[in-house]
């Protein structure tokens, strides 16, 4: 519980889409875990799931193995399912100034990290590269399961969206 509560906690200290710092994702964790007389074996265990915990595009393989960084890796997969996660996406959307919607740019689905933390796209482009593929990359049975409901949910979202973006909601 301990490596799993801490990673949970710790997993966006760092992360990539709000740090402007150029060094290491977890070096600041690896220092406050040291500071708090965490053992080394511990500690690396906890900064590995760190560095893998996050989705990085379609085409990239998972890296978790162990069960603590499955489970936190469900857990943050499955904030980004549902209505919490809908009202991430336009949030974080937002804070980027990226668009909600342009006919013009179709989703997407991303080989590399670097091509999914760089592509031009948009808010609802974000449910196809990324949302709705979750549900199936789960890694425990309590999370898969727990994901039909959010993953159908974002569907239904969708489905509403369209109809009314192309006036058909009437």
């Amino acid at each position: 519980m301990f490596v799993i509560e801490l990673a949970a906690l710790l997993h966006d200290v760092e992360d990539w889409k709000f740090s402007k710092k150029k060094t290491p994702r977890v070096s600041l964790t690896k220092k406050w875990l040291k500071e708090l007389k965490v053992n080394q074996k511990t500690i690396d265990h906890i900064c590995h799931i760190i560095k893998n915990v996050s989705f990085k595009g379609a085409g990239v393989k998972n890296k978790i193995k162990t069960k603590e960084g499955k489970i936190v890796q469900d857990a943050n997969r499955l904030d980004v399912l549902g209505a919490i996660g809908i009202a991430r996406v336009f949030t974080f959307g937002g804070y980027r100034g990226v668009e909600i919607y342009n006919p013009n740019l179709k989703p997407r689905l991303h080989k590399s990290f670097k091509e999914y933390k760089t592509l031009k796209t948009t808010a609802i482009n974000h449910f196809y590269e990324k949302v709705l593929l979750l549900k199936d990359r789960l890694n425990t049975k309590t999370a898969k399961k727990m994901a039909i409901q959010r993953h159908k949910f974002v569907e239904q979202f969708l489905d509403r969206f369209f109809k009314e973006w192309d006036g058909k909601d009437l």
